[in-house]
């Protein structure tokens, strides 16, 4: 285990595959503890039940309607994702009706954070690229080559496996299956790199590839 930058790759690997969200743009920490930093930064006070709740509302929410399209940048996600989360909020009377002008602040704070770790993520992929082929496995929204490209990256991956695309979400093994069909190469020599030991590192394990977690706060977030 470690961060991006600690990464050690032995001589047995010859591709392989990073997840995307809390990998490269967030230094292994669950997305929900920036948002609730964003939170507090914007003077946005709530609970952490009522935090949770809004939370898993909102990406249920995300799943299972069409509001985020192929061409949304990561700042336009956060902008979706924080105006259901504050809504859900404002209507459970947890904030007042006021706040729902803070999500551009909030999204906001939630791009440039995720910009500054990516960019710090694409120093290491830059010295990865010359030497091993890469591929992307991520459940996103369906919009993950626009934030590929909006942040700089797509470039270095040979192929992005995403999950709304394929219909197909960790930890079932069969998306990261689809990431080694995509390298060409046997499991044995795949490195899949993830900040989740049961969404990223258990099912990699499964199909014989080797592993490495990145070290970051995991959900839930705490009080």
């Amino acid at each position: 285990m470690g961060t991006i930058e600690s990464l050690i790759i032995d001589h047995d690997v010859k591709g392989i595959i990073f997840d995307y969200g809390g990998t490269l743009d967030s230094h292994g920490d669950h997305w929900s503890h920036i948002i609730r930093e964003a939170y507090g930064k914007a003077g946005v006070s709530v609970g952490i039940d009522d935090f949770i709740d809004a939370y898993v509302y909102a990406e249920r929410a995300l799943a299972a309607n069409r509001i985020v399209v192929p061409g949304d940048t990561f700042r336009e996600l956060m902008e979706k994702k924080i105006a259901i989360e504050l809504q859900r909020l404002s209507e459970r009377g947890c904030i007042a009706e006021s706040l729902l002008e803070k999500t551009d602040e909030i999204a906001g704070y939630c791009y440039d954070h995720a910009r500054e770790c990516v960019g710090e993520s694409a120093a290491v992929l830059r010295k990865l690229a010359p030497c091993y082929p890469m591929v992307l496995v991520s459940n996103f929204y369906g919009n993950i080559n626009a934030v590929l490209e909006d942040f700089g990256i797509g470039r270095y991956f040979l192929s992005v496996i995403e999950s709304a695309v394929v219909g197909v979400r960790k930890p079932d093994p069969a998306i990261f299956r689809m990431g080694v069909e995509a390298l060409g190469l046997p499991p044995a020599q795949v490195l899949v790199v993830g900040d989740s030991y049961s969404k990223d590192i258990v099912p990699a394990r499964t199909l014989g590839c080797k592993t490495f977690m990145i070290d970051g706060r995991q959900w839930p977030p705490a009080g």
